[in-house]
């Protein structure tokens, strides 16, 4: 797939079925998770479902259904619920290439967030467990223990206000820091740094008179994302559909 292209304006897109296991609290559904950097959106293709979140304005629940299109910015903690255990999404990211660099932090409690390598060895899957082929039982242990500290972070924010989210941004923040120099790689010579630049030199050569950047037209396809099946958060290639058996 690395001979692709591009997608327009450096978006990462995957389709996603959502898990259909339950929760420790009895809901079906994904992993709770934040994006640091990114703009996440949902765009429903099949059945039903909702999106919770967890923000400044506290806690919120948007329904989901088939053609319903949501997105959320970054600081947005967000948690799928699969409601009739069918509901599928394809799912559109900003900032391609980001969210697989580490740009995703997942709801785990303080003790877990407060050590980079305990984070790591929480969400990093076995080898053998990365895609559908496997038994799907250490991505369903990083979901419940995502969703646990999901819970504790919701009550807090009820008995304490902003005080307990705050801490877990900062906790984030910080989790990710050895990551930055990498991001900024990607920020200044990755997907979309390419699409800004080919935006930019298409305008140019407008204001110019001249339209030589039309000649690089192209039309492409890839195959059945059906095809590709992995959990979780696998990496995404920022030209890849790929078929996510878990709740981003």
């Amino acid at each position: 797939m690395s001979d692709l292209p591009a997608f327009p304006g450096a978006i990462g897109a995957s389709h996603l079925r959502v898990y259909e296991t339950e929760a420790p609290d009895g809901l079906r559904g994904g992993t709770p998770h934040v994006h640091l950097s990114c703009t996440e959106a949902y765009w429903v293709v099949a059945e039903r479902g909702r999106v919770q979140t967890l923000g400044p304005e506290g806690f919120r629940e948007t329904p989901l259904e088939r053609g319903a299109f949501v997105w959320f910015t970054p600081g947005t903690i967000h948690r799928l619920v699969n409601d009739d255990g069918q509901l599928e999404i394809l799912v559109l990211m900003q900032n391609a290439g980001l969210p697989e660099a580490g740009d995703m932090v997942i709801t785990f409690g303080g003790e877990v967030l407060a050590e980079r390598d305990t984070y790591r060895a929480a969400h990093q899957l076995p080898p053998g467990e990365v895609t559908t082929a496997g038994s799907g039982a250490a991505a369903r242990a990083r979901r419940d223990l995502g969703v646990a500290g999901f819970l504790k972070l919701r009550n807090a924010i009820e008995r304490e206000g902003q005080a307990p989210l705050e801490a877990f941004y900062a906790a984030a923040a910080a989790l990710v820091q050895p990551d930055l120099p990498q991001w900024r790689r990607l920020w200044e010579h990755g997907p979309a740094a390419k699409a800004y630049l080919r935006e930019r030199e298409g305008g140019h050569e407008q204001r110019a008179g001249i339209a030589k950047h039309l000649q690089h037209c192209f039309n492409d396809r890839i195959r059945s994302p059906l095809d590709m099946p992995q959990q979780g958060h696998a990496a995404v290639q920022h030209h890849q559909i790929a078929s996510l058996e878990i709740a981003k």
